[in-house]
C-alpha cells in the first residue's frame, strides 16, 4: 500500500517536474554559453579516474503490442484491438564512473525502477476492460558517456548501453495467472540519450534524458483470456534524469 501510494503522488508530479527541469535547464545553457572562458569550477573534476554519485529519475512507459495470429480467428471476434497506454514511474540509484580518457567514460548505475504498463482491451459491443501491471525492477544500466569539449562550467555528452532488469515484487505474485496477464520477471533494454553535465564549486550536476527499447518479449507462458490475443510485448521507455557526482 505504501508504494500504491508513493507511485500515486509521482504520477501527479511527475510530468510537471520534467517540463519545470527543461524549463530550468535552458537559461543555464544560456549562460554557459555567454560565459564559456569563464573561471572553471572543479577543473580536474572530469581527471579522476574513479567517481560517484547518486541519480533520481521520472520516467513514462508502455508496451508495444503485436498481435497474435489467433487475433483474427472467431475465437477473439469480439475483441477490437488492444491498446498500450503510457503511464509515469520513478526509479531511485547511484553511479560509478570510470574514466577511459578525456572523451569517453564507462559507467554503471544500479537503480531500482517502479513501473505501471497499462493495457486496454477493447471490445465490439463498446466496452473495455483493463490490464494494470505494477512492478519494481532491479535494473543495471552498463553505459558508455561520450563527452564534449568542456565549455565554460557546461559540457553536452551522448550516453548508451545495455539495462537488464530482474523483477523485485509484481502484480504477477499476489494475483492467479489465469485471472491476469501473464508478464516475464526479467527485462533486457538498449538505451541511448543525451545530457549535459553542470559543474558547480563542490558538485557536478547532471541533466539527461534517455529512451529506452526493450528486446525480450515480456509476455509470459501462461494462457488467459488477456494473454492469448497478444503474441509479443516489448517495453517502450522515455526517462529523465538528474544525476549528482
Amino acid at each position: 500500500m505504501q508504494v500504491t501510494h508513493i507511485r500515486n503522488k509521482f504520477a501527479v508530479l511527475s510530468y510537471k517536474i520534467v517540463v519545470v527541469s527543461v524549463l530550468l535547464a535552458a537559461p543555464l545553457l544560456t549562460q554557459a554559453q555567454a560565459f564559456k572562458w569563464a573561471r572553471q569550477n572543479n577543473p580536474n573534476y572530469d581527471e579522476r579516474l574513479i567517481s560517484y554519485g547518486f541519480m533520481i529519475g521520472l520516467h513514462t512507459t508502455a508496451y508495444q503490442v503485436k498481435y497474435a495470429p489467433q487475433f483474427i480467428t472467431q475465437q477473439f471476434d469480439t475483441v477490437h484491438s488492444v491498446m498500450p497506454e503510457f503511464s509515469p514511474g520513478f526509479s531511485l540509484g547511484f553511479l560509478v564512473n570510470y574514466r577511459v580518457n578525456e572523451f569517453l567514460d564507462l559507467r554503471i548505475m544500479p537503480k531500482a525502477g517502479f513501473y505501471t504498463h497499462r493495457l486496454q482491451y477493447n471490445y465490439t459491443d463498446e466496452t473495455t476492460k483493463q490490464q494494470f501491471v505494477e512492478t519494481t525492477h532491479v535494473e543495471v544500466p552498463f553505459l558508455l558517456k561520450y563527452k564534449s569539449m568542456r565549455r565554460g562550467n557546461v559540457r553536452m555528452y551522448m550516453v548508451g548501453g545495455i539495462t537488464p532488469g530482474f523483477e523485485l515484487s509484481g502484480k504477477n505474485d499476489i494475483q492467479a495467472s489465469s485471472a491476469v496477464l501473464d508478464i516475464r520477471k526479467n527485462n533486457l533494454q538498449l538505451e541511448g540519450g543525451l545530457g549535459f553535465d553542470f559543474y558547480f564549486p563542490l558538485f557536478k550536476f547532471s541533466q539527461e534524458i534517455r529512451f529506452a527499447r526493450g528486446i525480450v518479449n515480456m509476455l509470459g507462458n501462461n494462457s488467459s483470456i488477456y494473454s492469448d490475443p497478444i503474441q509479443r510485448l516489448n517495453t517502450n521507455t522515455i526517462a529523465v534524469y538528474f544525476i549528482f557526482q
